[in-house]
């Protein structure tokens, strides 16, 4: 059963309706068609109402809630059908169908078209690009196909004037990899004339008001429909946008299907020939017949690509064979000449509609399909086809869609009940007998060998001599007189509501409809001169010369006589019926609420109708059989187990129908059910519903059970997968810190026997944890290497290393060159390299102070040019020892000119350039600016060593 809806939407399944009567069924119908319901089972049949808006049912979101879904477990659907008819197809590998009927404007083609999308959506999940391909091609084929095969009616808008019939092959993996399509019946008396409010097919539309100014142009055409005689009648209910938009769609989807661009340019000639003859009009003069206009007739010899001479001659004469190899022209009558003109018009667009669909075929067919390599092929069949039809004058084509209503309706029932009676069988389940009407009295009155309606009207147009449809009528009354479905006014003289001499009377499954005779000759012998097929196989288009294979006979050449229009008709529709009894059938019924197209009225005796020759009812009927339900055990269990201790949550019995007795005992509806081999039957609804009622009080429990259950199960989930984390994670640490500590190991283990002591090493990155140990390593080994280094320095030159070092404190980035790199001597005068003829005065004078002083050394000396406040600038000579800052004369043996004690000097002050100036500064007094110059080499920089030196000795 479907999904339990709120019972304010009415039943979901017709099945488990209380009463199964009209009244019971309409009331359903319309609650859930107002309430946006359209669609509602009967067992595994949808039926579908036209809701006329769009509605958000339809999108990858629904498809996916679907997919793979049993039909019971969602809400009534086009895409449940849909995926019931593919997973028959693929688990069981059985050719599966999808019936999709009901009148003009129901929703037919819409369903197939949402049917065809859903197989499209669940398909082919790996995205191999011939599958795509393929699947491309059957979408975009509805487009085409809409566009040459339907047309606006009165009831519908998008109307299919023909009946199609798809197959779509798949491999052993479920992926589509081609497919075919048969057409049937097209209504070709369209192009002709159209009831009043109708248009033509759709192409002649789109065409005119959708083509570019140069195609139309070069069609010699214009872009008024109301300027040919076949699209006049339909002008005025023209969309232009709408065929502007659907010209170019149609022009996409036979690019993608594979059309040629010479391809598509026939066609769109064939369409604009079509209408260019349309408008051919023919006059009687004293010699012969000849036509209004003879430019006309080149355009057409140009767009069918004939001669202008011959096409002529084709339209004016008819060639005879008089017997003896004598061939004899016979010019025609001005109504004779119209019939060719109208019969060649309705001729070239079949054809053309049979050769696009054998195109599409020719695409989609399946290619270098081995069964042994590829596993089986299996196929799904979508019908679409027209409804039941009864209109205010029913002729030749009604006659034949309602015999194929006929046809289909005794194969539904059949079938459906063939089903029933199987699975009863099948379960050990008593049949009983199940009354419903029967049609095949009415499809024998159609078809039957040598008394039906076919076969008499064949009789009629095969007599020699004339024979008018007035004489066919004649001869029905006297065959059929006694058939209790057949009726006209000469059998019943008392019914007036027919014509006599002109109208019959059948009586359908679906109710009574009464046909005119009128054209029903014409029309099954479907007559064409053979000068029309001759001159187009000699056409220089390949496209149609295509069309015409039997141009190619000579007009001598006897041939056997072909089926009239009527038996073809019946031989495809036996061979469809025989080809859908072959696979698993299943249904799409739709309805049509109403005849204004309107959302939100529901006629009531209209829908009456329709259900009543849909025979849904008797569907009703044949599925109930006494019994509203039918369940596999395991599935029943698994809905309903919770609504009884012995089985929830899982039963200890031996069988699951063991099981589900001990459920139904438990309730008290033992005496409400059978028990089947492997299904329970169920017989009346309320017991189901009851089972619902208990089943949904308890599912919030069972719901708040299983999360609480869930919910712990994911937070001990959670906690044990952190502590898998944290123990791989303190692991993982670990081997890093040793992996490290090995690696450091590795690179300084020899850094002792290395020139540098290891300052080239490059140290490894370390883990986050080892950081700041690596930080306080790297210090340590600094420190380390600077006491290997200050260890290897003689005690002779640790004075000057502590002053360099001093110097570096205080100068480092604040004066580019001070001296780092050289030998400081300290006290420069003594040398005689520095000072060659006064060094043995100025030694004399540093023993007299050192004497008179008692200083302990001399910490630095150099000559100087002393700059005074007024910038003069005198040569004297500088002396610094541990006490004293001395300026000397060295130009008088070095006398002492001033003496200040170290401890007054504050500071000292030097450039960032390359000069050798220094200010020294003093407590209490000016300071000393002075330029150290006279050095040995002469660019020998001392700034940094006296800076140094006496840094150095204040930090004692």
């Amino acid at each position: 059963m479907a999904e339990q809806e709120s019972l304010e939407f009415g039943k979901a399944d017709f099945v488990l309706m209380d009463q199964v009567t009209m009244e019971d069924f309409m009331e359903n119908l319309k609650l859930r068609f107002e309430k946006g319901r359209i669609y509602t089972y009967i067992g595994e049949v949808v039926v579908s109402v036209n809701p006329y808006r769009q509605m958000e049912l339809y999108g990858k979101d629904t498809i996916e809630q679907y997919r793979g879904r049993e039909l019971y477990e969602r809400p009534p659907h086009l895409y449940a059908v849909a995926d019931a008819a593919y997973k028959a197809m693929k688990r069981r590998a059985k050719d599966t169908c999808i019936v999709i009927s009901g009148e003009s404007g129901a929703g037919k083609t819409e369903a197939s078209k949402y049917i065809m999308q859903y197989i499209a959506a669940i398909t082919n999940p790996t995205q191999r690009a011939e599958v795509e391909r393929v699947k491309n091609v059957l979408l975009k084929s509805n487009c085409v196909l809409e566009a040459f095969g339907n047309a606006k009616t009165n009831r519908n808008d998008n109307s299919s004037r023909f009946g199609k019939y798809m197959d779509i092959n798949f491999d052993f993996k479920g992926d589509p990899t081609g497919g075919h399509i048969n057409n049937y019946l097209l209504e070709k008396s369209r192009i002709l004339q159209q009831q009043p409010g109708e248009r033509n097919f759709h192409a002649f539309y789109q065409l005119l008001l959708g083509a570019s100014d140069a195609s139309l142009d070069a069609l010699y055409l214009s872009r008024d429909p109301e300027a040919y005689r076949f699209t006049k009648e339909g002008a005025g209910n023209n969309c232009l946008g709408g065929d502007r938009a659907n010209h170019k769609a149609v022009r996409d989807a036979m690019k993608v299907i594979g059309f040629s661009p010479e391809e598509m340019d026939s066609v769109y000639k064939i369409l604009a020939a079509i209408l260019h003859l349309g408008n051919v009009r023919f006059v009687a003069t004293e010699d012969a017949m000849k036509t209004e206009n003879e430019e006309l007739v080149s355009r057409l010899a140009e767009l069918t690509s004939t001669d202008a001479e011959e096409l002529l001659n084709t339209l004016l004469h008819r060639t005879v064979a008089a017997g003896g190899g004598e061939v004899i022209r016979k010019a025609h009558s001005s109504n004779e000449a119209s019939y060719a003109r109208d019969a060649c018009a309705k001729a070239f667009y079949e054809r053309l509609f049979c050769w696009i669909v054998a195109r599409i075929n020719k695409v989609i067919e399946v290619k270098n399909y081995d069964a042994r390599l590829h596993g089986k092929n299996t196929v799904i069949g979508v019908l679409d086809i027209y409804g039941f039809e009864i209109f205010d004058t029913n002729s030749f084509e009604q006659f034949c869609i309602n015999y194929c209503n006929e046809k289909l309706q005794q194969l539904f029932i059949e079938l459906i009940l063939r089903q029933e009676q199987a699975e009863y069988q099948r379960e050990g389940i008593e049949w009983q007998h199940i009354e419903y009407f029967n049609n095949q009295i009415i499809v024998d009155l159609v078809e039957e060998s040598h008394k039906g309606i076919i076969a008499i009207l064949d009789e009629a147009c095969l007599t020699a001599g004339k024979v008018t449809d007035a004489l066919f009528l004649e001869s029905m009354n006297s065959r059929l007189r006694k058939h209790p479905h057949y009726t006209s006014r000469k059998v019943d003289p008392t019914d007036k509501s027919m014509e006599f001499g002109r109208d019959f009377r059948i009586k359908h499954y679906a109710g009574d409809v009464t046909y005119s005779v009128e054209g029903f000759l014409d029309k099954n012998k479907d007559t064409l001169f053979q000068d029309f097929k001759r001159l187009m196989y000699n056409s220089a288009d390949p496209v149609l010369r295509e069309m015409w294979p039997e141009g190619k006979q000579s007009i001598t050449e006897v041939t056997k006589r072909p089926l009239t229009a009527a038996t073809l008709f019946k031989n495809s529709i036996v061979a469809l019926v025989e080809n859908l009894a072959s696979k698993e059938p299943y249904y799409v019924r739709c309805i049509k609420p109403n005849d204004q197209k309107s959302p939100h009225l529901f006629d009531e005796e209209r829908c009456r109708h329709q259900v009543s020759y849909l025979g849904l009812l008797e569907n009703v009927r044949v599925r109930r059989a006494g019994f509203a339900y039918r369940q596999p055990y395991e599935r029943f269990l698994l809905r309903y187990k919770m609504t009884c201790e012995y089985t929830w949550p899982n039963h200890l019995m031996a069988t699951d129908r063991e099981a589900t007795q001990a459920l139904m005992e438990q309730h008290g509806f033992q005496d409400d059910v059978a028990y089947g081999n492997t299904k329970i039957f169920i017989r009346t609804p309320q017991t189901l519903f009851c089972l619902e009622e208990a089943r949904a009080q308890l599912i919030p429990i069972i719901v708040l059970l299983l999360q609480k259950a869930w919910r712990g199960a994911l937070a001990r989930k959670r906690c044990r997968y952190l502590r898998a984390v944290y123990t791989i994670m303190s692991y993982f640490k670990r081997y890093k810190v040793k992996s490290y500590l090995l690696e450091l190991v590795q690179r300084f283990q020899a850094v002792r026997s290395m020139a540098d002591y290891g300052k080239s090493v490059e140290w490894p990155e370390p883990p986050a944890v080892l950081a700041q140990f690596q930080a306080n390593s790297k210090l340590i080994f600094r420190r380390w290497r600077a006491r290997q280094i200050v260890n290897n320095i003689p005690p002779s030159d640790m004075e000057q290393i502590k002053a360099k070092v001093a110097a570096l404190d205080v100068l480092q980035g604040l004066r580019k060159d001070w001296g780092c790199g050289r030998n400081w001597g300290g006290n420069y005068l003594v040398s005689v390299d520095e000072n060659p003829v006064m060094a043995g005065q100025f030694a004399k004078r540093v023993e007299a102070l050192k004497e008179k002083v008692h200083f302990r050394s001399v910490l630095f000396s150099c000559h100087v040019r002393k700059i005074n406040h007024c910038n003069k600038s005198t040569d004297r000579a500088l002396l610094i020892t541990d006490r004293h800052l001395y300026k000397m004369e060295p130009r008088k043996q070095y006398r002492v000119m001033a003496s200040v004690p170290l401890k007054m000097v504050t500071g000292v002050s030097v450039t960032s350039g390359l000069d050798q100036l220094v200010v020294f500064h003093m407590q209490n007094c000016h300071g000393l600016v002075v330029c150290l110059h006279k050095t040995r080499p002469a660019d020998d920089n001392r700034v940094g060593e006296l800076v140094g030196v006496l840094v150095d000795h204040f930090r004692r």
